[in-house]
C-alpha cells in the first residue's frame, strides 16, 4: 500500500504551508506529494490526473479538506467515486476525519458513513448556493428597479492586438508570447482572441 498527499492552491490563496506542514504531519513522503496550483478560472490539474494514474488498488490519497478534489461538490462526488469505488483506493481528509476511509475498510458500516457525511455535505453546499444565487438575483431586480445599470466596457485592445491575434491564429506564437508582448495577462489575451475568432465564425455563417 502506498500514501500519496494530493495538494491544490488557487491563485488567489498560493500559500502551500499548512498544507506542507499537514502533509509532512500525516507522514507523507516528498516523492509521494503531488501539487497543483490554479491559474485564474482554469482547472487543468496535471499533477492530479497523474496520481489518479498512479493511484492502485489499496493505496491511500491524503487531503488536507475535502474541496482540494474539486471546484464544486458534484465534481467531488464525481472524484471520491473515482477514487473509492473505481481505483478502490481510500481517502484520508486530515481537517474531517469522519470522511476517511482508512479505518474500517472492510466494515460497510463504516464505509457508509463516510459516503452518508459527504453526501450531506454536498447537498448543504449546493443548497446554499442555491440561496445566494436567489439572493443576488433578487438583489439585481431590485436594484434595476431603482435605476441602477450594471455591467462594465470593456478595455480598449492595444494597438497591435490585431498583429499578434493573426500570428496566434497562423501558430506562430504562444499565449504567453502574444500577452506579453501586449503587456496583457495572459487569461485577458485568450479571452479576447477568443471572442474575436468567434466573431468572425459568426460573420463567416451569415
Amino acid at each position: 500500500m502506498n500514501t500519496y498527499g494530493y495538494i491544490r492552491v488557487s491563485a488567489k490563496d498560493q500559500n502551500l504551508d499548512r498544507q506542507l506542514i499537514a502533509m509532512k504531519e500525516a507522514s507523507v513522503e516528498q516523492k509521494n506529494l503531488y501539487i497543483d496550483k490554479m491559474s485564474g478560472k482554469d482547472f487543468a490539474r496535471p499533477q492530479y490526473i497523474k496520481l489518479l494514474r498512479r493511484l492502485k488498488k489499496g493505496d491511500r490519497v491524503i487531503v488536507k479538506s475535502i474541496d482540494r478534489l474539486g471546484r464544486d461538490y458534484s465534481e467531488i462526488l464525481e472524484q471520491w467515486r473515482k477514487i473509492t469505488k473505481e481505483i478502490e483506493a481510500d481517502i484520508q481528509v486530515i481537517d474531517m476525519p469522519l470522511l476517511n476511509t482508512t479505518q474500517d475498510r472492510f466494515d460497510l458500516t463504516g464505509v457508509f458513513i463516510a459516503d452518508l457525511v459527504l453526501q450531506i455535505l454536498a447537498y448543504v453546499a449546493e443548497t446554499e448556493r442555491a440561496f445566494i444565487k436567489q439572493r443576488q438575483a433578487e438583489g439585481i431586480a431590485a436594484a434595476k428597479l431603482r435605476g441602477v445599470k450594471f455591467g462594465c466596457r470593456k478595455k480598449e485592445l492595444p494597438k497591435d492586438f490585431m498583429k499578434y491575434y493573426n500570428l496566434w491564429i497562423k501558430g506562430e506564437i504562444s499565449i504567453r508570447k502574444g500577452a506579453n508582448a501586449l503587456n496583457m495577462s495572459h487569461s485577458t489575451f485568450y479571452r479576447r482572441c477568443v471572442e474575436l475568432l468567434k466573431n468572425e465564425e459568426s460573420c463567416h455563417k451569415k
